[in-house]
């Protein structure tokens, strides 16, 4: 079996062109569940990091290839030397710039992109993997990031819904509710340890708003809790970030 992936490993069209497909299939793969959810960054964004990458770590292989044989005379001439890592470096860096891009700071200073960012990075290095003809970590690391992405957030959904803290995000008609919700809050045996206000601009029709850290003493459902504040009068908006 790995006597059939040292043969694919060599530098030849048949490789070459597995590799550009593979960077191509694996990236749109993750990208596809992304887009599904209807992310920034989805089945071409992954695509084309992934098989960029993938050219990427080709271009640096076949420039070290070709300084040991075809210009091997003419770089000793010259004095040139090559470290093929350097190209891969400069995708991980470069890579940072794009998934900063998908990361923002909605109105309910809730973040979003983080996953989306994780993901295209990521994405990035699979694609060196490919390019390096690492088929190995290749088939590894596309299980294990499609099962992060894909399967995970069930997981963590479950651990977010029975976690003792949670930010709850409020709307409501003054600053004079604060204290009938900070109170409403209190009475669903919670403890408050941070409260973030924002007050409301009249000029652009934005009511006030709120973000409470909250403690729970005890686990409990947190659509109880939620749904007990939504009961206060003057409240518009409530939601769990």
């Amino acid at each position: 079996m790995f006597a059939f992936f040292d043969q694919l490993r060599q530098l030849n069209l048949a490789s070459i062109l597995l590799r550009l497909t593979l960077a191509m299939l694996f990236g749109g793969l993750i990208g596809l569940e992304r887009e599904r959810k209807r992310r920034p960054a989805g089945f071409r964004t992954y695509m084309l990091v992934c098989l960029g990458a993938a050219l990427t770590m080709l271009l640096s292989q076949y420039e070290y290839h070709m300084l040991m044989t075809e210009w091997a005379e003419l770089a000793g001439e010259i004095g040139i030397r090559t470290d093929v890592s350097r190209f891969g470096a400069q995708v991980i860096n470069g890579i940072g710039f794009l998934g900063a891009g998908t990361i923002i700071v909605t109105g309910r200073q809730e973040v979003k992109g983080l996953t989306t960012a994780a993901g295209l990075w990521a994405s990035a290095c699979m694609g060196l993997a490919i390019g390096a003809g690492f088929y190995e970590c290749v088939l590894l690391g596309f299980l294990l990031i499609f099962l992060a992405i894909r399967l995970l957030p069930y997981v963590e959904n479950s651990i977010i819904e029975n976690a003792r803290n949670m930010n709850i995000y409020v709307e409501f008609q003054s600053l004079d509710d604060v204290g009938a919700i900070i109170n409403r809050i209190k009475s669903q045996d919670a403890q408050i340890y941070e409260v973030d206000i924002e007050r409301g601009r009249e000029e652009n029709l934005l009511r006030p708003s709120a973000v409470f850290s909250v403690r729970l003493h005890q686990k409990q459902a947190h659509t109880r809790v939620l749904a007990a504040i939504s009961e206060v009068e003057g409240v518009y908006t409530i939601d769990e970030i």
